[in-house]
């Protein structure tokens, strides 16, 4: 089996579900290194000829099928994609068949439906700008003040991934999440520290691997004391102390992306989204 395929998402609209679908299916095979290349806007004829042509080049070039999935709704410029040399998974014909034949009707097929601008989305977007800004406010414990408005406050050493994961969980949920940092001079204290008491309830923690920690660090701060593997050693070790003394629930963000760790959270935290990202 080869280790190395290349792969093309693609779409007359802005290629967001094919990609994001793609993404998924193809991450099932650890085994082989996708390249990945997203062609959205195809929407004239002479664009899907010239696709054609590079996918049929790349084809002759690494002497095995591209694989190729699409959102492509126009019919004259699909007549086209179809003669490729590729693998062609067709995203809407593969799930809008059997809906259509379940609910006894047709199908709209219409480019960009699930982006056009409605109330709803508006809306959505209002919340997702309110909760991103929320995130930036009150990010790395500059502010406490807010914290009565939080969501969820999440606490953790400095540089365990706090700050990504609830800009993540603003952007794409609606959550408004602050993070506090929990420092060497707290972990002297067997208590919370005084901003976090009045919001036990909302407190989540993060822990990571002091390896991994020391190498993050050693990024920012090369050969500081702040970045010594002793330092990280006893600083992962107190925080889980901490935890526990005050029963915080946590995770370990070591070996897992962003969007992991947020939805992790949320489904341990029993936190509901705002709204769901779109695809």
């Amino acid at each position: 089996m080869p280790n190395k395929r290349t792969a093309f998402f693609i779409s007359d609209g802005t290629g967001i579900t094919a990609e994001a679908l793609g993404r998924s299916l193809l991450a099932q095979f650890e085994a082989i290194q996708f390249e990945m290349i997203t062609k959205p806007y195809v929407n004239t004829e002479e664009k899907a000829l010239q696709l054609v042509a590079l996918i049929n080049q790349t084809c002759v070039d690494e002497q095995q099928r591209p694989l190729l999935i699409d959102t492509i709704v126009d019919q004259k410029i699909r007549r086209i994609i179809n003669t490729s040399q590729a693998l062609n998974i067709d995203v809407f014909s593969t799930f809008l068949a059997p809906l259509e034949e379940e609910l006894q009707t047709h199908s709209t097929y219409s480019v960009g439906k699930n982006h056009a601008l409605t109330k709803e989305k508006e809306d959505t977007y209002k919340a997702r700008i309110d909760s991103v800004h929320f995130a930036l406010d009150n990010d790395d414990g500059a502010r406490t003040h807010h914290y009565d408005k939080a969501d969820l406050i999440l606490v953790g050493v400095s540089r365990c991934g706090k700050t990504p994961t609830c800009i993540y969980m603003a952007l794409q949920f609606g959550i408004k999440a602050a993070n506090y940092p929990i420092t060497e001079d707290d972990l002297l204290d067997s208590e919370l520290p005084k901003a976090l008491r009045p919001y036990r309830h909302k407190l989540f923690g993060l822990t990571i691997e002091p390896e991994r920690l020391a190498s993050i660090r050693h990024e920012r701060r090369p050969n500081s004391h702040y970045a010594s593997l002793k330092v990280c050693q006893r600083e992962v070790q107190e925080v889980e102390s901490l935890y526990q003394r005050h029963n915080i629930d946590y995770i370990d963000s070591t070996h897992y992306s962003i969007e992991e760790i947020s939805t992790r959270i949320l489904a341990q935290a029993g936190i509901e989204r705002r709204f769901r990202p779109s695809i």
